[in-house]
Protein backbone atom coordinates (compact mmCIF):
# COMPACT_ATOMS: atom_id res chain seq x y z
CA UNK A 1 0.00 0.00 0.00
CA UNK A 2 1.39 3.42 -0.86
CA UNK A 3 1.94 5.59 2.27
CA UNK A 4 -0.72 8.36 0.89
CA UNK A 5 -3.15 5.59 1.82
CA UNK A 6 -2.93 5.02 5.04
CA UNK A 7 -5.55 6.61 7.42
CA UNK A 8 -3.49 7.14 10.39
CA UNK A 9 -6.43 7.00 13.52
CA UNK A 10 -5.31 9.73 15.71
CA UNK A 11 -6.24 9.28 18.99
CA UNK A 12 -3.72 5.89 18.75
CA UNK A 13 -1.12 6.71 16.80
CA UNK A 14 -1.63 4.10 13.95
CA UNK A 15 -3.15 2.84 10.91
CA UNK A 16 -7.11 2.20 11.42
CA UNK A 17 -8.32 -1.13 11.99
CA UNK A 18 -9.44 -0.63 8.50
CA UNK A 19 -6.17 -0.24 6.63
CA UNK A 20 -4.86 -2.61 8.53
CA UNK A 21 -7.30 -5.35 7.71
CA UNK A 22 -6.54 -4.37 3.82
CA UNK A 23 -2.96 -4.60 3.99
CA UNK A 24 -3.62 -8.46 5.80
CA UNK A 25 -5.71 -9.32 3.04
CA UNK A 26 -3.52 -8.00 0.62
CA UNK A 27 -0.88 -10.40 2.33
CA UNK A 28 -3.04 -12.87 2.09
CA UNK A 29 -3.78 -12.65 -1.55
CA UNK A 30 0.13 -12.32 -2.77
CA UNK A 31 0.08 -15.96 -0.35
CA UNK A 32 -2.38 -17.77 -2.69
CA UNK A 33 -0.76 -16.42 -5.86
CA UNK A 34 2.39 -17.84 -4.81
CA UNK A 35 1.01 -21.04 -4.26
CA UNK A 36 -1.27 -20.80 -7.22
CA UNK A 37 1.89 -20.03 -9.34
CA UNK A 38 3.74 -23.15 -12.15
CA UNK A 39 7.00 -24.11 -10.65
CA UNK A 40 8.87 -22.22 -13.52
CA UNK A 41 7.67 -18.96 -12.47
CA UNK A 42 8.00 -19.44 -8.71
CA UNK A 43 11.38 -19.93 -9.58
CA UNK A 44 12.28 -16.40 -10.92
CA UNK A 45 10.37 -15.32 -7.13
CA UNK A 46 13.04 -14.15 -5.04
CA UNK A 47 12.20 -16.46 -2.14
CA UNK A 48 14.12 -17.06 0.85
CA UNK A 49 14.57 -20.79 2.03
CA UNK A 50 12.00 -20.44 4.90
CA UNK A 51 9.51 -18.99 2.69
CA UNK A 52 10.15 -21.00 0.07
CA UNK A 53 9.79 -24.06 2.48
CA UNK A 54 5.95 -22.19 3.40
CA UNK A 55 4.59 -22.23 -0.30
CA UNK A 56 6.00 -25.88 -0.71
CA UNK A 57 4.19 -27.28 2.31
CA UNK A 58 1.20 -24.94 1.20
CA UNK A 59 1.21 -26.81 -2.34
CA UNK A 60 1.67 -30.04 -0.48
CA UNK A 61 -1.28 -30.13 1.29
CA UNK A 62 -4.40 -30.83 -0.66
CA UNK A 63 -7.20 -31.02 1.98
CA UNK A 64 -9.07 -27.62 2.00
CA UNK A 65 -9.17 -26.98 5.54
CA UNK A 66 -5.72 -27.47 6.16
CA UNK A 67 -4.82 -26.06 2.70
CA UNK A 68 -6.31 -22.37 4.06
CA UNK A 69 -4.65 -22.34 7.21
CA UNK A 70 -1.43 -23.21 5.32
CA UNK A 71 -1.74 -20.25 3.15
CA UNK A 72 -2.86 -18.23 5.71
CA UNK A 73 0.34 -19.71 7.68
CA UNK A 74 2.52 -18.63 5.12
CA UNK A 75 0.96 -14.90 4.70
CA UNK A 76 2.11 -14.58 8.02
CA UNK A 77 5.67 -15.28 7.38
CA UNK A 78 5.14 -12.99 4.72
CA UNK A 79 4.02 -10.25 6.81
CA UNK A 80 6.95 -11.05 8.90
CA UNK A 81 9.20 -10.33 5.92
CA UNK A 82 7.09 -6.95 4.65
CA UNK A 83 10.61 -5.74 3.69
CA UNK A 84 10.95 -8.50 0.88
CA UNK A 85 7.33 -8.31 0.19
CA UNK A 86 7.64 -5.53 -3.21
CA UNK A 87 9.98 -7.31 -4.73
CA UNK A 88 7.92 -10.59 -4.06
CA UNK A 89 4.55 -8.92 -5.59
CA UNK A 90 6.44 -7.66 -8.44
CA UNK A 91 7.82 -10.92 -9.55
CA UNK A 92 4.21 -12.77 -8.54
CA UNK A 93 2.93 -9.91 -11.06
CA UNK A 94 5.03 -10.12 -13.77
CA UNK A 95 3.98 -13.48 -15.72
CA UNK A 96 0.47 -12.14 -15.19
CA UNK A 97 1.11 -9.05 -17.18
CA UNK A 98 2.55 -11.18 -19.62
CA UNK A 99 -0.33 -13.38 -20.20
CA UNK A 100 -2.22 -10.62 -20.39
CA UNK A 101 -0.50 -9.17 -23.31
CA UNK A 102 0.00 -12.08 -25.03
CA UNK A 103 -3.85 -12.51 -24.74
CA UNK A 104 -4.16 -9.12 -26.34
CA UNK A 105 -2.26 -10.01 -29.30
CA UNK A 106 -4.29 -13.09 -29.48
CA UNK A 107 -7.71 -11.16 -29.65
CA UNK A 108 -5.78 -8.77 -31.88
CA UNK A 109 -5.31 -11.41 -34.57
CA UNK A 110 -8.66 -12.73 -34.26
CA UNK A 111 -10.28 -9.67 -34.67
CA UNK A 112 -8.22 -9.28 -38.30
CA UNK A 113 -8.82 -12.44 -39.14
CA UNK A 114 -12.86 -11.73 -38.72
CA UNK A 115 -12.65 -8.53 -39.86
CA UNK A 116 -10.45 -9.44 -43.10
CA UNK A 117 -13.42 -12.59 -43.67
CA UNK A 118 -16.18 -10.32 -43.27
CA UNK A 119 -14.89 -7.25 -45.37
CA UNK A 120 -12.43 -8.98 -48.03
CA UNK A 121 -10.13 -6.68 -49.80
CA UNK A 122 -10.91 -3.03 -47.94
CA UNK A 123 -9.87 -5.14 -44.86
CA UNK A 124 -6.84 -6.71 -46.52
CA UNK A 125 -5.82 -2.58 -48.23
CA UNK A 126 -6.01 -1.50 -44.19
CA UNK A 127 -4.30 -4.30 -43.05
CA UNK A 128 -1.48 -3.86 -45.23
CA UNK A 129 -0.86 0.14 -44.82
CA UNK A 130 -0.21 -1.22 -40.96
CA UNK A 131 1.70 -4.19 -42.38
CA UNK A 132 3.40 -3.57 -45.59
CA UNK A 133 5.22 -6.81 -45.47
CA UNK A 134 2.16 -8.62 -45.34
CA UNK A 135 1.91 -10.56 -48.89
CA UNK A 136 -1.85 -9.28 -50.57
CA UNK A 137 -1.84 -12.00 -52.71
CA UNK A 138 -1.72 -14.80 -50.49
CA UNK A 139 -4.02 -13.02 -48.29
CA UNK A 140 -6.75 -12.44 -50.56
CA UNK A 141 -6.35 -15.83 -52.03
CA UNK A 142 -6.98 -17.31 -47.92
CA UNK A 143 -10.15 -14.75 -47.31
CA UNK A 144 -11.57 -16.37 -50.58
CA UNK A 145 -10.94 -19.59 -49.58
CA UNK A 146 -12.00 -18.88 -45.81
CA UNK A 147 -15.15 -17.26 -47.04
CA UNK A 148 -15.86 -20.21 -49.31
CA UNK A 149 -15.43 -22.66 -46.50
CA UNK A 150 -18.03 -20.39 -44.42
CA UNK A 151 -20.62 -20.35 -47.13
CA UNK A 152 -20.15 -24.30 -47.40
CA UNK A 153 -19.94 -25.11 -43.87
CA UNK A 154 -16.68 -26.50 -44.17
CA UNK A 155 -13.89 -27.22 -41.28
CA UNK A 156 -12.11 -23.67 -41.07
CA UNK A 157 -8.93 -24.52 -42.62
CA UNK A 158 -8.01 -21.16 -44.81
CA UNK A 159 -9.41 -19.09 -41.46
CA UNK A 160 -6.90 -21.18 -39.47
CA UNK A 161 -3.99 -20.12 -41.99
CA UNK A 162 -4.67 -16.46 -41.56
CA UNK A 163 -4.98 -16.55 -38.16
CA UNK A 164 -1.32 -17.97 -37.83
CA UNK A 165 -0.42 -15.08 -40.92
CA UNK A 166 -1.99 -12.58 -38.35
CA UNK A 167 -0.16 -13.80 -35.60
CA UNK A 168 3.16 -13.85 -36.74
CA UNK A 169 2.48 -10.15 -38.15
CA UNK A 170 1.18 -8.97 -35.61
CA UNK A 171 3.64 -10.60 -32.73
Amino acid sequence: MNDEEIVWDEYYGGPSRSVQRREALDILQLAKDLVALPEGDLDQVPLNESLRHQVNEARRITQQVAHKRQVQYLAKHLRKHEDEVPAIRTAVDAPKQERRRATAQLHHAEAWRDRLIAEGDEAINALLLDHPQADRQQLRQLVRQAQGELKAEKPPAASRHIFRIMRELIG
